[in-house]
């Protein structure tokens, strides 16, 4: 077994594992990595993106409803996903051309079944939780060298509500002396990066800003039956129409203070329901309901732009799936005037393999011993490692 020491700055080969809220299918990313902290340099290496088989994302979509899914059917799910992201890291290394004996760390942030940041009543108290599976177990065997994961639930013990992690990543990676850069990761939720020009960690700023590519997916997959909007054809052909307009531009989350983070729990069915509800009593076009949704995303990020007291960005950076909406883009485009936006690739990036990379860093500082949160993000009361290791 081996395990990295904590003043090793050597080169070493990591692998960053995701799987995200739309539940597409898992995201691995081989990195090269060496140091840590603000010396910390990273070069991504290879990424594969392993697909779902149909049955197995709907069984994720289904549990994370919230009310489906007991103590048996969630174990052999975590076991199952243990297994796959196994296979996930071989593929990785298959394309890659080394040997999995040559990694020395994988990071993996598991998949999101429920998220519960503000807390509900249990058993005569407020309880505030997160729950990752994908049992790590597979990989520590297959691979012999430490795996982190968990990384989610130190935050909830600071205070934190466990979300966002990637602008840690970020910050040590897009921070400029001479401009302020956003970084908007479009999944299943959107969530910001703001990086105020030569920052200090303690001046970053981070949140959930709503719906990503969730609720534009689940209208698609239910007129459709397709999984989402390629390149945002399905929205281009359609026009946002004034009542569904209304009702986004009413959501309460888009004025709850940051930090703020979200998922399912408020972008899920019952949010989809509504829609399709004013849809049929408007008779409105299916096509301009799914532009009507995509100009929902973009206008959340607008509004998240917009709170006082935030330095508005020179520049926003889009990743993420929705990236690859190109009439997302033009409607971000339309509401921010002001800021150049562009996505991943066009600064040299990779839109699809952010987050799998991010969890390769995020775990490699976890082993470094260094703290890898950012309070302003989380809302935390102070920094702390983020990270369960297992040997």
């Amino acid at each position: 077994m081996k395990l990295i020491p904590l003043s090793d700055e050597q080169e070493r080969l990591c692998i960053g594992l995701m799987s995200g809220t739309s539940a597409d299918g898992i995201d691995a990313a081989l990195v090269r990595i060496s140091g840590s902290g603000e010396t910390l340099r990273s070069q991504e290496l290879a990424f594969v993106t392993i697909p779902y088989e149909e049955e197995v994302r709907k069984k994720l979509l289904l549990v994370a409803k919230g009310d489906t899914g007991g103590s048996h059917e969630l174990t052999l799910l975590s076991f199952l996903l243990g297994e796959l992201f196994t296979e996930a890291s071989l593929s990785l290394c298959g394309k890659a051309g080394v040997k999995p004996s040559d990694i020395d760390l994988i990071g993996s942030h598991g998949h999101t079944v429920y998220h519960i940041p503000l807390g509900e009543p249990c058993l005569g108290r407020n309880i505030r939780g997160t729950m990752q599976i994908g049992d790590v177990s597979s990989l520590a065997e297959t691979f012999g060298c430490p795996v982190v994961s968990d990384f989610r639930v130190r935050d909830f013990a600071a205070g934190g509500m466990g979300a966002p992690l990637v602008p840690y990543t970020e910050y040590l990676l897009f921070r400029r002396k001479e401009r302020t850069v956003a970084l908007q990761n479009i999944g299943g939720i959107g969530n910001v990066t703001i990086l105020p020009k030569n920052c200090e960690p303690s001046e970053v700023v981070a949140f959930d800003t709503g719906p990503g590519n969730m609720v534009i997916d689940a209208l698609v997959s239910h007129y459709t039956g397709q999984r989402y909007d390629d390149g945002g054809m399905l929205a281009s052909k359609g026009t946002v129409h004034p009542v569904l307009q209304e009702f986004f531009a009413s959501d309460p989350y888009l004025s709850l203070p940051y930090p703020k983070t979200t998922g399912r729990e408020m972008y899920g069915e019952a949010f989809v329901e509504k829609i399709l509800s004013i849809a049929e009593k408007e008779k409105i076009q299916v096509n301009d309901v799914i532009a009507s949704a995509t100009w929902f995303t973009a206008y959340s990020i607008q509004k998240s732009l917009s709170y006082d007291g935030l330095q508005r960005p020179d520049t926003l950076i889009v990743g993420g799936g929705g990236s690859h909406n190109r009439t997302l883009l033009c409607y971000l485009r339309q509401l921010l005037p002001d800021v150049s936006v562009v996505t991943d690739e066009d600064v040299g990036c990779s839109s699809d393999s952010k987050e799998a990379v991010a969890f390769a860093i995020l775990a490699n500082e976890c082993v470094c011993g260094k703290c890898n949160s950012l309070p302003t993000a989380t809302g935390a009361r102070h920094p702390v490692v983020l990270g369960k290791i297992q040997l």
